[in-house]
């Protein structure tokens, strides 16, 4: 059976079938893909450009087959593209695959090594499972979200890197790599349930080991990481634009007040709390005196521990992230590069995601059906 062995990336040779959503899943098959798996997309016959579009980015790398799932012929294909595949991924909520009959017991019985990767909110067991939810209620749930708030005010609500992406799709990419290693030590398969709630939870280990000490205190005016301290927080400039400071240990600290010039400012007194609002006034009405492009030329690259906040297109040119080749061009859009990096197996080169079902006859006769089958299965409504 025919297999795309072009890719470069350290996941050639894996087939992973994704079934078409919108989230999380699709970043996971597309940090797949970046590292050489052959990501098969199952779109939706009746409408395989819906969601499409935002899905232009985590798309690419990855092949497209349009099926109709609930068309006897157009089960039968993605059943045959399961056969050949090492794991599917998917993002509905629990019991939709079921019902469609192609849940986790079925699949075992088809393919008993295939890995089955599952990604939701609130996991496929649980009183929430069936709810709906988006990534602002996963985080809230795990106590993230109340790590951002600080005294008097409401939390922060984080861009939906949080729930969605680093809870959720990261979580499911490292649960199949891990069980795919699994199973080719006992070619049996398992069904990966990647929870948001779990993601995050995970996520914040660290954090929750440190709330009570120096650097998460109860009290959250004296909360380092939280910005209440002068030395760790974003300020606003002269030209309306932002920079961080994050000069938490004592060496990078004192760096940080000799290049501001505030030699009155004892470094040993870096943690005295009653002393922060104070300084925090002062460091703030200093840093609105000048553009940020000023503060940039003089602590950027140093001890200081310094970085302006860029929006996502001043990001594309810094030249740091020039420079690593962070942001490539795919078909005239510029997207975030393969990550993470490989001395010997390097990821693919970003190619741009292709059109809903574009690759339908190809994959068609990668699994056997002949020119005429694949005639009548558009004939009939079974794949677009």
């Amino acid at each position: 059976m025919g297999r795309n062995t072009t890719a470069a990336g350290p996941l050639q040779g894996l087939r992973i079938v994704e079934f078409a959503g919108l989230g999380p899943c699709p970043l996971a098959g597309m940090l797949l893909a970046d590292m050489g798996a052959d990501v098969i997309v199952i779109e939706r016959a009746a409408a395989p450009a819906s969601g499409a579009l935002q899905r232009v980015a985590t798309d690419r790398n990855k092949r497209s087959i349009a099926l109709n799932l609930k068309h006897p012929d157009g089960l039968e294909a993605a059943w045959r593209l399961l056969e050949s595949a090492d794991a599917l991924i998917e993002g509905f909520r629990p019991g939709v695959m079921e019902r469609l009959g192609l849940g986790p017991d079925a699949a075992a019985s088809r393919n008993p090594r295939l890995v089955y990767g599952r990604v939701t909110g609130w996991g496929q067991s649980g009183p929430l499972a069936q709810a709906a939810g988006h990534d602002l209620n996963y985080v809230a749930l795990t106590g993230a979200l109340d790590l951002s708030r600080r005294d008097g005010a409401a939390p922060t609500v984080p861009p939906s890197l949080v729930g969605d992406m680093g809870g959720g799709a990261m979580f499911l990419a490292f649960g199949l790599v891990c069980a795919l290693m699994e199973a080719q030590r006992s070619g049996r398969g398992q069904v990966v349930d990647a929870a948001m709630v779990d993601g995050v939870a995970a996520l914040s280990a660290m954090v929750r080991h440190m709330r009570g000490s120096a650097w998460w205190p109860s009290e959250r005016s004296h909360a380092v990481l939280l910005g209440s301290a002068p030395f760790y927080d974003a300020y606003e400039c002269a030209d309306g634009r932002f920079v961080t400071l994050a000069a938490l240990e004592p060496p990078f600290y004192a760096e940080l007040l000799r290049r501001l010039g505030l030699d009155d400012v004892d470094p040993a007194q870096q943690h005295e709390h009653a002393r922060w609002p104070a300084l925090k006034e002062r460091i703030a009405a200093l840093m609105r005196t000048q553009p940020r492009a000023h503060w940039c030329a003089l602590l950027e690259g140093s001890d200081a521990c310094f970085a302006p906040v860029l929006d996502l297109q001043e990001a594309e040119t810094h030249p740091h992230n020039t420079a690593r080749g962070v942001y490539v061009n795919v078909a005239g859009e510029v997207q975030p590069a393969a990550a993470p990096r490989f001395s010997r197996t390097p990821g693919r080169e970003p190619a741009p995601a292709p059109r809903p079902g574009e690759h339908g006859a190809e994959l068609l006769r990668e699994l056997g059906y002949g020119d005429d089958a694949v005639a009548a299965l558009r004939a009939a409504g079974a794949c677009a």
